[in-house]
């Protein structure tokens, strides 16, 4: 067998080695909340389990405590018989001998024992990500626009002009803020944009950009247009680019004009440029005479006219005009302290539940992600980097604690409303009303489940299946074998 094979077996294996001990972990985490909780209060465990259903592994402590793991993958719990009576989800749990009632304190803190220890899991991994750094792309570490594309192609093939350029933005704008919220970066600006719910009285999707453009401040309204298979929104801008000159080639045009490391293209032929590609393409207009670059050098900006030279190039085996400029590798390590990790990642959860209940936006329960999905993007990110994993998995841990203390029965936010409706009315619940509701709920969230794992997970795992074979077979046509850092 191939090298490759052996390879992308053992990438694939440490990607679910990953996976199991982070996402399995983020589970176990949540549920030691509340176990601990319990044992500190007093209250009554009769089971730790770790998933649903029957179980794989079971064992009996000498306290009485079975510890288990289930079959379904779903998550996991702590049987508190004082505290609910959910025996029909948990695979059989029941109490054998009357117990004492607990406190209205005392419930509280037990079930928001778990939300509270994923919270200081991921503080805690956000503290080493903040110290090892988190490797991310230089071009999404910028507001400034690079790109404003002219067309956009809609879903059903439709070319249509793009909401930016009807707006009027142009290359070079710093984007401000979006809807009113203040973007920091340009992940900021497209997930504010693909979770916007502003409509016109017309029904036309709508969008507020802020930007700042020669140091005036502008506001803008745009129209988005839903693309891709996802029909999301997109109103037709990329991020500028880093023009940095990390080196340049022995003998190439560029040395011998005098291009340094360090130098940064900041325009072409007068013109102002913030994408590689523009450089490129400036060259292969005008390749028989000397290009002029204007670089800006310890802060002041020098022209240097350069001819390109025709090469041909290593991936493509095509003949390209270039002058030897290698640019700054655009992978790129960020410190962000860790209470920025943790409320990037909780900002983010609460702008999705407000996109998902607003009746504007474009999102459903398909845009989504089940445990298929997020097995998916666990092996990505352990593809990309062992640090990428840790960061995925702090907003893994943000995202459990917010959900599980949503207000919804058989939650942990549903069993503290239900002890707060108690403790206002004097008196608990009738045990019947909470165990039709958890009934009704886990039915509905189990469907929720599979509806999002088969309309979310699947498709999207189809499509990308499908996207990723047309990408290798043009990659294939064209001689190409792997992406490299681009030079001009």
């Amino acid at each position: 067998m191939s090298s490759e094979f052996f390879s992308s077996l053992f990438s694939n294996a440490w990607s679910s080695v990953l996976m199991v001990l982070f996402f399995g972990g983020s589970i176990f985490v949540h549920e030691l909340g509340h176990f601990l909780a319990a044992r500190w209060r007093g209250v009554k465990v009769t089971r730790f389990s770790i998933c649903f259903g029957q179980a794989i592994w079971s064992h009996v402590a000498k306290d009485g405590v079975e510890y288990r793991l289930g079959w379904i993958p779903l998550g996991g719990y702590v049987a508190l018989p004082q505290l609910a009576d959910m025996a029909a989800i948990e695979g059989g749990s029941e109490a054998t001998e009357p117990l004492p009632p607990l406190s209205y304190t005392t419930k509280v803190i037990v079930f928001a024992a778990g939300a509270f220890f994923n919270v200081l899991f991921a503080l805690v991994l956000a503290t080493i990500v903040w110290f090892v750094g988190q490797p991310t792309i230089s071009d999404v570490e910028t507001t400034q626009v690079g790109v404003v594309q002219p067309t956009l192609t809609l879903p059903d093939g439709k070319t249509v002009p793009s909401p930016a350029i009807e707006a009027g933005v142009l290359p070079g704008d710093k984007v401000v803020s979006v809807d009113g919220t203040k973007v920091n970066d340009f992940d900021d600006i497209m997930t504010n944009i693909f979770l916007g719910h502003g409509r016109t009285e017309d029904g036309r999707r709508k969008c507020n950009l802020v930007i700042e453009r020669s140091g005036k401040t502008l506001a803008l309204t745009l129209y988005p247009r839903l693309v891709s298979d996802e029909k999301v929104r997109f109103v037709g801008i990329e991020p500028a680019q880093d023009l940095s000159v990390e080196s340049v080639s022995a003998g190439d045009p560029a040395q011998r004009a005098g291009v340094r490391a360090g130098d940064r293209i900041v325009a072409i032929d007068g013109t102002p440029v913030y994408v590689r590609s523009t450089v490129s393409d400036r060259l292969a207009e005008n390749p028989k005479r000397a290009t002029e670059f204007t670089f800006l050098r310890d802060g002041k900006e020098i022209k240097i006219p350069i001819l390109p030279r025709l090469t041909k190039d290593e991936r493509t085996q095509k003949d390209v005009f270039r002058v030897g400029i290698r640019y700054n590798d655009p992978v790129v390590i960020i410190h962000p302290t860790p209470f920025a990790q943790i409320s990037e990642s909780a900002m983010g959860m609460f702008r999705s539940i407000d996109a998902i209940l607003s009746p504007g936006s474009d999102i459903g329960l398909s845009k989504m992600s089940g445990p298929i999905g997020i097995a998916r993007e666990f092996h990505r990110q352990a593809q990309l980097d062992f640090r990428r994993v840790l960061w995925f998995t702090i907003l893994i841990n943000i995202n459990l604690a917010i959900f599980n203390l949503l207000p919804i029965p058989v939650l942990d936010g549903g069993h503290i409303l239900f002890a707060t409706i108690g403790k206002i009315r004097g008196r608990a619940l009738p045990v019947n009303l909470i165990a039709a509701a958890q009934s009704i709920f886990i039915v509905l969230i189990l469907s929720m489940m599979l509806y999002v794992t088969v309309f979310g997970d699947l498709r999207r795992w189809a499509s990308d299946s499908r996207a990723e074979a047309e990408t290798t077979g043009a990659a294939n046509d064209s001689g190409q074998i792997a992406p490299q850092p681009a030079k001009p």
